[in-house]
């Protein structure tokens, strides 16, 4: 089981040394790094990360924004990832656990203290059991394994479901409603396509290229560029 994460913090050099850390677990991967509060809230819920570390800054005059992230994300998305808050001190621990915070390291960050925390992270997100998907046509019902999706191209407002042995379903839903319900692995490149990161197998930067299982390309935009840096780490492990 693959998991992904989102680090909210604005110091190098923590980011550095919990990305280092996080090398010692090959099964997470990071899809993205933002510095503040409202850009991670549109990175979540673009890329819909499973685990959110967020670094917690020193309240100022005006008081903690740090505790607000979780608030705003259940206006926008149904499933809100775990957090684990960052912290130099515990003085702000009570805060943030009755903020919806469901972790708090206190600063150095050590490997055991990221170990327990990702352990009772799996234990409350075991593996989902979903893997297919339905897709209906009036009377006609197609179930469609999620393995099996290599990339959905948009087709006005209807979207077609490209399968890995060349077969095209097609559903009468918009990709915009297929970005907000497939899981993490699926991440929109364009804004006509999104791809199975499991079938990517080369991006070409230059070209704005991704292939996917070597025969299949497909045209990436930089507004997408997020999406694009988080498929790359993710296959390079």
């Amino acid at each position: 089981m693959r998991f992904s994460f989102l680090i909210i913090d604005d110091n190098t050099t923590t980011i550095k040394e919990t990305l280092e850390l996080f090398e010692n677990f090959p099964n997470y991967f990071c899809v993205g790094i933002v510095k503040d509060s409202q850009t991670a809230i549109n990175q979540i819920i673009k890329v819909k990360p499973q685990l959110v570390l967020k670094r917690i800054p020193v309240k100022s005059n005006y008081g903690n924004l740090s505790f607000t992230t979780i608030s705003e994300l259940f206006q926008y998305v149904d499933i809100v990832p775990y957090f684990i808050g960052l912290a130099s001190s515990p003085d702000y621990a009570l805060e943030a656990v009755q903020s919806g915070f469901s972790d708090y390291i206190v600063d150095p960050l050590l490997l055991h203290q990221l170990g327990k925390s990702l352990f009772r992270f799996e234990k409350r997100n075991p593996p989902a059991s979903i893997t297919t998907i339905c897709i209906k046509s009036y009377s006609d019902y197609q179930f469609v394994a999620l393995q099996d999706i290599a990339y959905l191209k948009a087709d006005n407002n209807t979207t077609d479901i490209q399968l890995y042995n060349g077969k095209t379903v097609n559903a009468y839903k918009t990709l915009k409603h297929f970005e907000n319900t497939l899981p993490f692995h699926f991440l929109r490149i364009h804004k006509s396509y999104i791809v199975n990161i499991n079938h990517v197998s080369r991006i070409h930067f230059s070209k704005s290229k991704c292939y996917l299982n070597y025969n299949e390309i497909l045209p990436f935009s930089l507004t997408y560029r997020d999406n694009i840096d988080a498929i790359i780490r993710k296959i390079n492990i």
